[in-house]
């Protein structure tokens, strides 16, 4: 398995955690936090290159 496969399964095993203990409502952010670790969509690639972009 690759090391970056295996470190985006160890945080999604960590916003599950969160999420089961969580007291209340699934919060918002988690869920969003959750998709971006598993499936690295491409939207949020692209808009941690334009913070980071050196402009």
């Amino acid at each position: 398995m690759k090391t970056s496969t295996a470190a985006r399964l160890k945080c999604a095993a960590v916003f599950v955690v969160f999420i089961i203990f969580s007291i209340g409502p699934i919060p918002i952010a988690s869920a969003l936090g959750l998709y971006v670790v598993i499936f690295r969509p491409r939207w949020f690639k692209e808009l941690v290159a334009k913070v980071y972009a050196d402009d």
